[in-house]
């Protein structure tokens, strides 16, 4: 007699997690590793500093007791000579003291990348149906974090300054006399070379928006969380303190920055500054996951901090991505015609292009132009992965996810790969504008972002 085996019973939790989109992009170029690849946010793996990393571990091993340190247990909280590293680099990308942003070296968290601090973050403030307010489009990496917690997003437009601070303003006082400002538990913001967009937050909005997280915490504190994964990848523009800096008290923000995009992602380590209650909620999660980060990974990452190395580093990756960066802007500009009606923004640093197209371009994982380019050999992220829906006023409003942005990502792309692949692109998008089943019904950008043609 056969018997059926019971469905398992996961987790309320569990059956909000969903596959992040990012796995069916890296099947794809595991099935066709000759695809020039725009879609993957990885590292050039010829910069990588094999190596730096290699003369530093000669260092840490040649004392006996060092060697065993690096190999023994480290604190939940983190090595305490990285921690003091990690503030004194903060201190000189702010280039003021961290006393004048209430932060010391005990309000720094280590963790296993930047991605670990994220999740612990909205571990410990979110509850299902707690709000967060988040740019459209968004690092959809973390937007999925967030549905996993339970939480809802509601996006606000993102512009050629960042993310719309005073739709901020808006919403929030709407959400107030609703009586729902209760549930608003972070503003997530990438306030550097946004992913997705390569879009930076302007001088002029950062203090805005912490203007705002103070003056609508009535009830609760809602916090800002400041995601600065990309801030030392910059090429040309500005070089902008963080919100973080501009906060005396160290109560309303947080601030998350990593050694994998402008040192090595093998590392997984990464560093957060944040309030000291919020830290100790943190501590007591991350306590549960791993007791703390490797701590080997932990020493070469103050070693490199200590010894300049890091720097050096971060000053040839710069050289590097800029050259790309260009290769990739001056080949839209050669393949794309402005009669198309495609543009793109210019980012001043980080390791993203948006891309839009015209309106009835679909540019899906299941339209004809993600196909095409598939069979042409090159890949991109549709850019309906970065966006939440809109739920607006109008009927039709509710739900709507615009299908034609494309991400593209230079990062790990050779740079002789750059403008074949850029070329394959246009002739994709050129035979998908060929085929329009006559006139479709436009799409409408909701992102009101000044782009190069």
């Amino acid at each position: 007699m056969s018997r059926t085996n019971p469905a398992l019973a996961l987790s309320a939790k569990a059956r909000r997690t969903g596959e992040q989109p990012i796995s069916f992009l890296m099947a794809a170029v595991q099935a066709n590793p000759n695809l020039i690849n725009f879609a993957a946010g990885l590292v050039d793996p010829l910069t990588l500093p094999v190596d730096t990393v290699r003369r530093i571990a000669q260092t840490i091993f040649t004392s006996d007791a060092r060697g065993r340190a690096a190999l023994q247990y480290d604190t939940t909280l983190g090595l305490a000579s990285l921690r003091r590293a990690a503030l004194k680099h903060l201190e000189k990308l702010e280039q003021k003291s961290a006393a004048d942003f209430g932060v010391s070296e005990r309000d720094i968290l280590i963790s296993t990348g930047s991605q670990q601090a994220l999740y612990l973050i909205g571990d410990v403030l979110i509850d299902p149906g707690d709000i967060v307010i988040a740019a459209n489009p968004c690092y959809f990496v973390y937007t999925g974090t967030l549905a996993s917690l339970g939480a809802t997003v509601i996006p606000v437009p993102m512009t050629s300054d960042g993310i719309d601070v005073s739709a901020i303003e808006k919403l929030l006082g709407r959400l107030e006399r609703e009586n729902q400002i209760g549930r608003v538990k972070l503003i997530y913001t990438t306030s550097y070379f946004q992913n997705p967009t390569g879009l930076t937050l302007s001088a002029q909005a950062r203090p805005r928006l912490l203007e705002l997280a103070r003056r609508f915490s009535r009830h609760h504190r809602i916090m800002i969380l400041e995601d600065a994964a990309y801030r030392e990848l910059r090429y040309d523009g500005p070089d902008l303190p963080s919100i973080k800096s501009q906060e005396r008290e160290n109560q309303h923000t947080i601030l998350t920055h990593t050694f994998s995009k402008p040192f090595a992602p093998g590392l997984k380590t990464g560093y957060t500054a944040m309030p000291a209650d919020l830290l100790e909620a943190v501590l007591h999660q991350k306590g549960n996951h791993d007791f703390g980060s490797a701590s080997l990974t932990q020493h070469i990452a103050a070693e490199a901090l200590d010894s300049g190395l890091y720097d050096q580093h971060v000053r040839l990756l710069c050289q590097s991505y800029r050259l790309k960066r260009d290769a990739m802007l001056e080949a839209l500009k050669r393949f794309i015609p402005a009669s198309s009606g495609a543009s793109w923004t210019y980012p001043s640093g980080g390791l993203y292009i948006w891309l839009t197209l015209a309106n009835d371009l679909d540019t899906s994982r299941s339209s004809r132009l993600f196909q095409a380019c598939v069979d042409k050999g090159v890949l991109y992220v549709p850019g309906e992965y970065s966006f939440q829906p809109v739920d607006g006023p109008a009927a039709d409003d509710r739900g709507f996810i615009p299908k034609n942005h494309v991400r593209l990502s230079f990062g790990q792309v050779a740079p002789e790969q750059i403008e074949p692949g850029i070329e394959r692109l246009a002739q994709a998008i050129a035979a998908s504008v060929s085929q329009r089943p006559g006139e479709a019904s436009p799409t409408r950008d909701v992102l009101p972002m000044n782009a190069h043609p």
